[in-house]
């Protein structure tokens, strides 16, 4: 007695698919989005959380920093190409491709399923913290390329708001976690990191990365509110001299 054939079980590969031309039409776009992840925005997050980490230094030194950094030539310019610009293609595609996108977190609890689901949340928390940071921080109240030394009164003026504060701990470890997967991500898709090997490898790197950031994050936090320079003035320098 003939018996039908039963098919054969959907396989799921684990692993990261790499970036080859040809597969689909936003390859490039993908592809744009992967790098700009890394360079530039990558490069302005590491400066950034290096100059918030002078805030340890004291007022003085964190407007210092500030003052220095918005007096490079064509900073302006610099700002708006290798910053805005990047920040906002890479978090706009970056939505389209979450929305596009379908985890496989319920069928597959699998651990590369799970990072895929934080990798995405870590990335719209990060995206709606730079957003609102930008804003406030760059665009309204005191003007902090006009009075650097103004910055460390406006950032702590800010994170005396608990809300506030809780929301700029948990961006931050976001914000770390979403680069430090990321430059995971772009190793193994751009095969720098080919083989499973040197992706493990390379993981635990990337982890090593991503807890010194976010140390450095929170401790660049830690300098505004753990009361070393407590109510510090609008222009620390007035108050220096006198």
């Amino acid at each position: 007695m003939a018996t039908a054939q039963q098919p054969a079980a959907h396989v799921v590969a684990s692993g990261v698919q790499s970036l080859r031309a040809g597969e689909g039409t936003s390859f490039l776009w993908r592809k744009l989005h992967s790098l700009l992840g890394i360079v530039p925005i990558g490069a302005f997050l590491l400066e950034h959380l290096l100059s918030n980490f002078e805030a340890l230094n004291g007022p003085i030194a964190y407007g210092q920093q500030v003052k220095f950094l918005n007096s490079l030539p064509l900073v302006r310019v610099l700002e708006f190409v290798f910053i805005f610009l990047p920040l906002a293609y890479h978090g706009i595609y970056g939505l389209y491709i979450w929305i596009r996108g379908k985890s496989n977190v319920i069928y597959y609890p699998w651990a590369g399923n799970w990072f895929y689901g934080l990798q995405r949340c870590s990335g719209v928390i990060a995206l709606i913290f730079i957003s609102q940071h930008l804003w406030r921080q760059r665009f309204t109240g005191v003007m902090l390329p006009e009075n650097p030394y103004a910055s460390f009164h406006k950032v702590q003026v800010e994170l005396q708001n608990p809300w506030m504060l809780g929301f700029y701990v948990i961006a931050m470890v976001a914000v770390c976690f979403h680069f430090a997967y990321g430059l995971w991500l772009f190793s193994a898709k751009w095969g720098i990191a080919s083989s499973v090997k040197a992706r493990q490898r390379f993981a635990i790197g990337c982890v090593a990365i991503g807890i010194v950031l976010a140390g450095m994050g929170l401790a660049g936090v830690w300098a505004f509110v753990g009361g070393a320079y407590p109510n510090v003035p609008v222009n620390p320098l007035v108050t220096l001299q006198q």
